[in-house]
């Protein structure tokens, strides 16, 4: 006996609510209209249990020969990238909900292999999430070309048109800048790698042009640190240059979770107090932040939401088979986290 099909009218019956709503909240359109988060999980669970995301219609039947449905992917640019290590958990939990399988692989940008792999791509898996500088144009273009249903997060392409799930960073470093000003602060160091990644440069670019604008005696310089060659570490002698005249430094912004270990315990060792000798923040939001002797002012990405709205955007592309004609940029503000690695400005006085 054939199972009966489960429509949008009984998971409204099953949850209480309307059909309307139920049906915004199934084709990825809740936020637009203000449905709480709680009721749109509520919905998904539901929706999940009676069977609705695993009926299949007669073109997906002939199409399972060639896909396999269920399973998205994700290409992030590292496995140790803080924010990476916080998403994937997220995604899988949100994934798992309506009943997605998830798979993480890295790219490595010099790897010419990796451009090989794409077009294989729509035999693995039924939609994916590229992450950062895992969205290169050549790689988009490629997905964009055989209809395959992506998204990406956490970086955007301004020549295209997509389905983008972003941190808004302008605010954050507006966030960052403004508390900063607030404690008097005009002398600052912005701490770098050389060479960083897009997301990193950009977030100092961002950084420097809310200082500038809202400090009008402000002097930024630029206190890029570089690897020791042989070692994984990186050379962090010139912090120290950069704390006397001509720089006298008050306040380093560091651009880097992972800098932040090592300029830290650099302080340590040389007997530099945080932050009556030297105040420090982070443009990115760390582990252990909190526990460290001085807890660290950072900007903290809001990892929970970026991984529903991510999640719920390719499961809609998947459905829409990549066709979908509305492309949707969603940004995301992130939270200002005020430590002690600052100051006051009674500690400045």
């Amino acid at each position: 006996m054939m199972a009966k099909k489960v429509k949008v009218k009984d998971i409204a019956a099953k949850v209480g609510l309307s059909s309307t709503l139920v049906s915004l909240v199934l084709n990825n359109k809740a936020d637009q209209h203000g449905i709480k988060r709680e009721t749109q999980e509520r919905v998904m669970m539901i929706a999940h249990k009676m069977g609705f995301f695993q009926q299949k219609t007669p073109e997906t039947r002939e199409k399972e020969s060639e896909e396999s449905p269920g399973l998205v992917g994700m290409i992030v640019p590292s496995l140790t990238d803080p924010f990476v290590v916080d998403l994937i958990p997220y995604v899988h939990k949100a994934l798992a909900s309506i009943g997605i399988g998830f798979s993480v692989m890295t790219k490595d940008p010099f790897d010419r292999r990796f451009s090989r792999f794409v077009t294989g791509f729509r035999k693995l898996f039924s939609g994916m999430i590229l992450v950062s500088e895992a969205a290169d144009e050549a790689t988009v273009r490629t997905l964009r070309a055989g209809d395959y249903p992506f998204i990406i997060m956490e970086t955007e392409l301004h020549n295209m048109r997509l389905n983008t799930v972003k941190s808004d960073m302008e605010s954050g470093m507006r966030m960052m800048a403004e508390h900063i000003a607030g404690l008097g602060y005009t002398r600052i160091s912005i701490i770098g790698r050389e060479q960083p990644v897009e997301s990193v440069r950009e977030n100092i670019r961002l950084i420097r042009e809310q200082l500038d604008a809202l400090i009008p005696d402000v002097s930024i310089f630029d206190a890029t640190v570089a690897r020791i060659p042989g070692v994984n570490i990186i050379d962090t002698a010139r912090l120290s240059e950069f704390m006397r005249p001509p720089y006298s430094t008050q306040l380093f912004v560091i651009s880097e979770a992972s800098l932040v270990y090592t300029v830290v315990d650099y302080f340590n060792r040389k007997g530099v107090r945080v932050p009556h000798d030297i105040a420090i923040v982070s443009l990115e939001d760390g582990a252990g932040f909190d526990l460290f002797s001085t807890s660290v002012t950072r900007i903290r990405k809001q990892v929970p939401e970026l991984a529903s709205k991510a999640s719920r955007m390719i499961w809609t592309e998947i459905k829409n088979s990549g066709k979908g004609k509305f492309k949707r940029a969603v940004s995301i503000q992130p939270e200002l986290i005020i430590g002690k690695s600052c100051g006051t400005h009674r500690q400045r006085v």
